[in-house]
């Protein structure tokens, strides 16, 4: 099963930005995503051990980006909460060494996994919190309603 840390964290993050000027409790980025504030607390947690988000205790408190949206990349993001994010998993068993495609075919895919593991890294890199936040401004602005909803919470 594919995890959602990555994107709920790319959420969590978009509304931090899009709300720059005040902190937001878990309670309500919970609200946001549509998911238990539980586990909104553990993937900010993580996020704050990568140094891209700070919380403050108290009347007033909440989390708040510690980095300015251009600068947190979505590479960074899934680095922080899928270090060791695998998306091809090899073969259970050993393939077949008898069998010139058993012998060479894992080899071969490593290569063009890792390929491919590159190609996701550079684009990942090229896209920040800050673009993904604009594109949201810019859905609300062509949408009235959605932009009174906006207003009226999140």
């Amino acid at each position: 099963m594919t995890s959602s840390k990555m994107s709920v964290g790319i959420h969590i993050l978009t509304v931090l930005a899009l709300k720059r000027d005040e902190p937001s409790t878990s309670e309500f980025l919970a609200q946001s995503v549509n998911t238990n504030p539980v586990v909104i607390r553990r993937l900010l947690g993580t996020l704050r051990e990568a140094g891209i988000v700070d919380s403050r205790t108290g009347v007033g408190g909440g989390w708040t980006l510690r980095v300015e949206p251009e600068r947190i990349t979505l590479l960074d993001i899934l680095h922080a909460l899928e270090p060791r994010e695998e998306p091809f998993g090899l073969h259970h068993s050993k393939p077949n060494p008898e069998c010139p495609c058993g012998q060479h075919i894992v080899s071969v895919l490593c290569e063009t996994y890792e390929e491919v593991r590159d190609a996701k890294a550079r684009v990942l890199k090229g896209i920040t919190v800050a673009d993904i936040t604009r594109k949201i401004l810019d859905r609300i602005e062509k949408d009235p309603a959605a932009s009174a909803i906006a207003s009226a919470g999140c």
